[in-house]
């Protein structure tokens, strides 16, 4: 999966490691715990102020903080926050409050002595950083995909999220042009990262 090769090819290239999935969850996780819906955009607007979004950096990964306190990994990847985060992330002002963020990513990396850095997410390519270098969109069937949660020990529902968020008006999941498609089904991990590695290498 992503988030398996994009750590590693964060190892062999001394890049930062960023997994923006994570900042939807806990920003999911934020709104939930304030009882808020994602059916209210007014409350979730709301919610979101006076929100301060701060970065932890531990060994080559970045993690997002909310008013001064990382969550912990498994209350971000609960089935309550897996039911539900597609959801908040097609809602605009989420989307916003972790645009420039997202961004400000690429000084983190260069300010923490990295050679640069990997971001894992379903707009990275087409949103975030469109200009980016190098581009790659990874994909795999939804069987694969579903086993690989399983394997993770996640539950969620792989077809229902795809399409929600390929659905959505803002940002929507798309390969974006330019980007270079590897199709994860038959190969390793091993070999999807030599891919990655020597194509940046090149």
């Amino acid at each position: 999966g992503k988030s398996t090769t994009s750590r590693a090819v964060s190892k062999a290239l001394n890049l930062l490691h960023v997994d923006t999935g994570a900042h939807y969850r806990t920003l999911t996780k934020l709104l939930l715990d304030r009882g808020i819906s994602p059916n209210s955009e007014g409350a979730v607007v709301e919610g979101l102020q006076n929100v301060a979004l701060e970065t932890v950096v531990e060994g080559r990964s970045a993690f997002l903080a909310v008013n001064g306190k990382r969550p912990d990994d498994a209350d971000i990847r609960s089935e309550e926050v897996n039911a539900k985060v597609s959801l908040f992330a097609q809602i605009p002002a989420v989307r916003n409050k972790l645009k420039q963020y997202q961004r400000s990513q690429k000084d983190i990396a260069e300010s923490s002595a990295f050679s640069g850095l990997i971001m894992e997410g379903r707009d990275i390519g087409s949103v975030i950083f469109p200009e980016a270098p190098h581009r790659f969109f990874l994909f795999a069937d939804s069987t694969t995909r579903t086993q690989r949660r399983a394997a993770e020990g996640q539950k969620d529902s792989i077809i229902e999220r795809d399409k929600t968020d390929s659905n959505r008006k803002t940002a929507p999941l798309t390969c974006p042009q330019g980007a270079i498609e590897i199709d994860t089904g038959n190969l390793s991990i091993q070999r999807v990262v030599e891919r990655i590695t020597q194509t940046i290498g090149k």
